[in-house]
């Protein structure tokens, strides 16, 4: 089903996600299906959109969607950055559409998590997945890139397809 994404100022995005727990696993299943769906909606709406957390559609879980070459289901997930090269990107995001934020993360990236089949996974991430999930990762934690701009004028907008 598709969810109303929480925008920009909405009090709920500062908020920090709980961790899965084994009681909420029955419901992951139709949480991915509102992610994926509320994914390919934004897409259809604006031709954009690779990764949502959960938090944006109001499910206060740690857990996060992936639909790239194949989907990804990355529930209480971990960052872990194995060196300290940054690069500096302009990041967007479905909270708000239309603004850029240039902001520097971390080139590469390990992210650790469980599939929903409760098996533990390692992925190594390099260039715009890393980027992508540091991005959706903030989330979990009540961060948004608005909070990561380099400087006051890091901020950009940018036409979106309608």
């Amino acid at each position: 089903m598709v969810r109303e994404i929480l925008k920009l100022g909405n009090p709920e995005l500062y908020e920090i996600s709980e961790k899965v727990e084994e009681q909420d696993m029955q419901f992951i299943k139709n949480w991915v299906v509102d992610l994926r769906d509320t994914l390919l909606d934004y897409r259809k709406t604006y031709g954009a959109g690779r990764a949502i957390a959960a938090p944006q559609i109001g499910i206060k879980k740690r857990l996060l969607y992936m639909l790239t070459d194949r989907e990804y289901v990355f529930i209480n997930p971990e960052l872990i950055f194995p060196n300290d090269e940054f690069m500096e990107v302009l990041d967007d995001c479905m909270s708000f559409p239309g603004l850029c934020v240039k902001v520097l993360r971390h080139r590469q990236a390990i992210i650790r998590y469980t599939d929903p089949d409760g098996n533990r996974q390692e992925m190594k991430l390099e260039g715009d997945y890393s980027e992508l999930l540091q991005h959706e990762y903030d989330h979990l934690d009540g961060i948004l890139a608005t909070m990561r701009a380099i400087d006051d004028k890091s901020l950009f907008l940018m036409q979106m397809k309608r």
